[in-house]
């Protein structure tokens, strides 16, 4: 996912952070920062009392580095090592889930005269090609063509009230899409644009591109030297019953090249009917009906089942590429699986609140929001998260834990970070960034063959600069290089 950026300043946060402190307990002294660091903030012109520091070699029993390591910060996305660790030990890296095609009435000669009901369980990565090869089946089992409507069980999960645009009143962006029992392909359409210079134009392409999504391209061709791409891209929505029209309008400079804008153009029913309906006809079947919500009968027949790929292979996409909605779509389903569905955002928080419990893990400044680490509310110590990462390495799925961290210099978020050669692939690491917030959390392998939790939880005005990451660089070398 890339970067996200709130709509409140840590700035004016600062003064009230005070009351995420525990009242009840003194916070540890509070070791100096080593030089290196200290010279990177000063150079940086920021302040020291936004950066609290966890450095703990595996294998011994007190932390190497403890810098203001009680303080509650807000960890960003590196929350989800919390999220992703609790699932895989309360789940197992085996884990699947299931989405299943209901009838109630028989199908004859390929032809069903009712409804077609499609059950949700929460798989979070129930992309274009699965939901594919999930309607293929149905081809497969003789269904060819559908005299009902498509019918939606999304019961499996709560319907929470929320707005899509609360956290940065962006509704349309992909990250900020709301949990769905049944989610398809992250309810997004990726649009390439391509500029032809030849023809003095902008070829928009869309993918997927659902049966009732229609795009009107009024884009010019510009002949600047490029300064953001999207910098006067303009886009507009008009729904009317279940069809869309994505109007594209404004100036695309030839100098940008070709990019990718992956956007939200509708809710999930009328997106989940265009997609059903496109890839149903290429199928070769045919369907003309609708769609609505309801409840699978207790009468219906299970006509197929789709499983996603295990729980151990779906972490790898959470925390490498860090995507929010399917760390949502985890909570809900770990919630749903430790106290019954429907899931929901609070039971999802009772089942990790309930592990760390089980783990002997007592965090008294936890706050959690939705263990994707979209909020300003979630909050959490660098000791705390680096006890998370320090349980990790004892676990039992300690090696699909790990091997879901992005890798430095190779691949998910750092793919571009760390590209020196003493440093490519030393590194295991969950990055995290809001608006004045930059965090880091994982494991690294120093100079010296040491293997080391490392946390970093910055938060400053500035935290999401350029001035935040050299700090953070200076923060990871430091541990690399110690004596």
């Amino acid at each position: 996912m890339r970067r996200l950026r709130g709509w409140l300043s840590v700035a004016l946060l600062l003064p009230c952070l005070g009351w995420l402190t525990p009242a009840f307990s003194a916070p540890a002294p509070s070791d100096p920062l080593p030089e290196p660091i200290a010279a990177a903030l000063k150079h940086q012109r920021m302040s020291t009392r936004g950066l609290s520091l966890y450095v703990h070699e595996i294998g011994q029993a007190e932390p190497l580095l403890a810098v203001a390591a009680d303080r509650p910060r807000h960890p960003a996305s590196t929350i989800k090592v919390l999220t992703t660790l609790a699932a895989l030990e309360e789940l197992s890296p085996a884990w699947r889930w299931k989405t299943e095609a209901y009838v109630t009435a028989p199908v004859r000669n390929g032809r069903l005269d009712g409804d077609l009901y499609l059950k949700g369980y929460g798989d979070p990565y129930l992309v274009i090609e699965h939901f594919w090869r999930f309607l293929r089946g149905l081809r497969a089992a003789g269904l060819e063509v559908i005299h009902g409507d498509l019918v939606l069980d999304q019961s499996y999960f709560e319907r929470e009230p929320g707005d899509a645009g609360e956290f940065d009143n962006q509704p349309l962006r992909a990250y900020n899409v709301l949990p769905n029992a049944l989610l398809v392909n992250f309810q997004a359409v990726n649009f390439r644009f391509m500029p032809q210079a030849q023809d003095e134009r902008v070829q928009i392409l869309a993918d997927p591109l659902p049966a009732n999504v229609e795009v009107e391209n009024q884009l010019v061709l510009g002949r600047r030297a490029c300064r953001g791409w999207a910098h006067n891209l303009g886009m507009k929505l008009r729904h009317k019953q279940n069809q869309t029209r994505v109007i594209f309008s404004g100036t695309y400079d030839a100098d940008c090249g070709d990019n990718e804008l992956f956007r939200v153009v509708s809710e999930p029913a009328p997106y989940i009917l265009g997609m059903f309906r496109a890839l149903w006809t290429e199928l070769g079947g045919r369907f003309e009906g609708g769609v609505r919500e309801a409840n699978v009968p207790a009468e219906a027949r299970l006509l197929a089942t789709a499983y996603s790929p295990p729980l151990a292979d779906i972490i790898r996409s959470i925390n490498k590429y860090s995507n929010n909605v399917m760390a949502r779509q985890l909570l809900l389903t770990l919630g749903a699986e430790r106290s019954g569905p429907p899931g929901s955002t609070d039971k999802g928080i009772a089942a990790v609140r309930a592990w760390l419990k089980r783990r002997e893990l007592d965090f008294p400044e936890l706050v959690l929001e939705n263990g994707a680490g979209l909020s300003r509310a979630e909050a959490i110590s660098t000791r705390h998260l680096g006890e998370v990462l320090l349980t990790a390495w004892r676990s039992p799925y300690m090696p699909e834990f790990v091997s879901s961290l992005p890798i430095a210099a190779m691949d998910g978020t750092l793919r571009k970070r760390f590209n020196d050669a003493s440093m490519e692939g030393k590194m295991h690491l969950k990055t995290g960034s809001l608006d004045d917030v930059r965090t880091v959390a994982g494991y690294v392998l120093d100079r010296a063959g040491r293997r080391m939790v490392v946390v970093c939880l910055h938060n400053d005005a500035r935290a999401d600069s350029a001035a935040g990451e050299a700090v953070q660089e200076a923060v990871l070398k430091w541990v690399y290089d110690r004596p």
